[in-house]
């Protein structure tokens, strides 16, 4: 039920059937040499609540279905080389409360997609090429606890009200043309 390699040598790709370890529940392989794409096959196991692939040397993109695993909690892929779009369902499912997307190589908006039944102690989206602005419905969203949107390319106003009033400027610094609060830079 719990996969443990995390912080080893292992190097290779994961291999395509992973998915068929359908009672696994935790997949921790974060801290190795890992490469290649996630399997399309991780999205069939409907027990898994938590993955972590972070601190490795994963590329390409991720795939949609993640965000439709029916109790995935918490997603750690920082510290790799993926690349592309973040998927809309990522930031849409109802479940996932950790999403850390940091230093890796996402390009393009934010989604625009959150909601009342959003619910994040953690979203961090810093050190990537992130465009566009800060999506104005995370004012919408149920609770978002520590959020971090630093060094991309993200421009506009910061929205205002909850959760961006207990934000402090450090989940914006280094934007090409944020303004408003926390920020000193006015609009």
């Amino acid at each position: 039920m719990h996969l443990n390699l995390a912080n080893n040598q292992i190097f290779g790709e994961i291999p395509t059937d992973f998915g068929n370890l359908r009672m696994l529940s935790r997949a921790l392989l974060g801290k190795n040499q890992i490469s290649g794409q996630i399997p399309g096959s991780v999205s069939k196991m409907a027990r898994l609540a938590d993955l972590d692939l972070s601190n490795n040397r994963m590329s390409g993109w991720i795939p949609g279905s993640l965000g439709q695993m029916p109790v995935l909690s918490s997603l750690y892929l920082d510290n790799n080389g993926f690349s592309g779009r973040i998927p809309d369902s990522l930031l849409k499912s109802p479940g996932l409360s950790i999403l850390n997307l940091s230093t890796n190589k996402f390009d393009g908006p934010i989604p625009d997609v959150f909601g009342p039944r959003s619910y994040f102690t953690l979203l961090d989206l810093s050190n990537n090429a992130l465009t566009g602005h800060v999506p104005r419905t995370l004012s919408s969203a149920a609770y978002v606890g520590h959020l971090d949107m630093s060094r991309n390319h993200l421009c506009g106003q910061i929205p205002n009200g909850a959760p961006f009033d207990h934000l402090e400027a450090a989940s914006f610094l280094s934007n090409d043309c944020l303004c408003g609060w926390p920020l000193s830079k006015k609009c």
